[in-house]
């Protein structure tokens, strides 16, 4: 266990249920984005497992996935014990996934620490995140507060939550913890323009770390369908009747942004969720003309008089660039795609498209 923490009770919730809609045509039902090696090596989850196991051994890691991606988990975690990997038997965003892994660990040790994170993020360096992990759970330790990790933004995102910070509150180890003042969904450039340059303002990562007994208070209070729903499953109701009469809402919304005892610390190491091809150039580095290529073994970039451009194919296969600027060119068996950098977030409308046309490709 990492010289960080040493907690006995302390468990990790990874949250690997999404679809990675924003990778396709890479990222498919099949095999979505948190199951693919986008960060290079191996697969994200196998990564973010292996990132959490120097402060929280396997058998107190939880994986949340949806049920048809099991054996995924299976393949990318084969030392993860089968009753970790808690079945979704279909999405309802990250509330009721969280109520899921909560009412789990409470029957396991009901003042058990948790950290939860998403499966699909690249965070560097560890050592700085194991220093912040220390800190939530002292912070999270001493009281019934929910902290939240906020990124310090680098440009006016429009993909993100953001968190406004209060004051400094206290600080461990060097590490600050800031009351919240608010929370603001996605906003449009111009409002996030702003946040940046008035200060106080974070991305809002997505990673958490509570007591369980203090998350299962604030849901009953906030979200109290979920836990009525989903902690009588086990003594005679069907998991798949619980979630089908379940709100699909992240946990933002449902919880965070109403209590009243919310904490954020911020962190300045770096930081990726990756969220669309246009991320690529945060975790791979560009070549001499400032392309970024991730290819085969044995596949090969060909390019004349091309600059700026992001190409993906897990085949052998040759990508040949000419002319051509700040494009994304992924290519997989069955589908290509073409478009430009600053258009990456338009890769959901082709998949809403697809969806009523043709759903064979998704």
């Amino acid at each position: 266990m990492n010289e960080y923490t040493s907690q006995p009770d302390l468990y990790a919730v990874i949250m690997a249920g999404g679809s990675g809609t924003r990778f396709w045509p890479a990222s498919r039902a099949s095999r979505p984005k948190q199951f693919m090696p986008i960060a290079g090596g191996s697969a994200m989850i196998t990564q973010t497992v292996a990132r959490m196991e120097e402060m929280v051994p396997i058998e107190r890691v939880l994986v949340v996935t949806a049920a048809h991606q099991a054996e995924q988990v299976r393949e990318a975690l084969p030392g993860i014990p089968d009753e970790n990997i808690l079945r979704e038997p279909e999405s309802r965003n990250t509330a009721p996934c969280i109520a899921l892994a909560a009412l789990e660990i409470a029957r396991r040790s009901e003042q058990a620490m948790q950290i939860v994170v998403p499966a699909d993020q690249v965070i560097e360096p560890p050592d700085s995140f194991y220093a912040t992990v220390k800190a939530a759970c002292t912070e999270a330790g001493d009281g019934d507060c929910l902290i939240t990790l906020g990124i310090k933004p680098t440009f006016p995102a429009t993909g993100y939550g953001y968190i406004q910070a209060g004051e400094t509150l206290r600080t461990h180890d060097g590490t600050p913890v800031l009351a919240v003042d608010r929370f603001v969904e996605k906003p449009d450039e111009e409002t996030a323009r702003g946040f940046i340059e008035s200060g106080g303002y974070f991305w809002n990562a997505g990673i958490f770390a509570w007591r369980t007994d203090a998350i299962l208070a604030a849901l009953n209070q906030h979200f109290p369908e979920a836990i009525a729903a989903l902690d009588n499953v086990g003594t005679g109701k069907d998991l798949d009747a619980a979630y089908a009469g379940l709100s699909s809402v992240p946990i933002d919304i449902a919880v965070m942004e109403q209590a009243d005892n919310v904490r954020v610390i911020p962190i300045d190491y770096r930081w990726s969720d990756v969220g669309a091809w246009d991320a690529l150039p945060e975790v791979h580095p560009p070549d001499a003309d400032g392309n970024y290529a991730v290819l085969g073994q044995d596949g090969l970039l060909i390019n004349e008089d091309s600059k700026g451009c992001i190409t993906w194919t897990e085949d052998d296969s040759v990508v040949a660039l000419i002319g051509v600027e700040d494009m994304i060119v992924v290519r997989t068996e069955n589908a290509l795609l073409v478009c430009p950098r600053d258009r990456a977030q338009d890769v959901k409308k082709i998949v809403e498209q697809l969806k009523q046309k043709a759903p064979r490709f998704l």
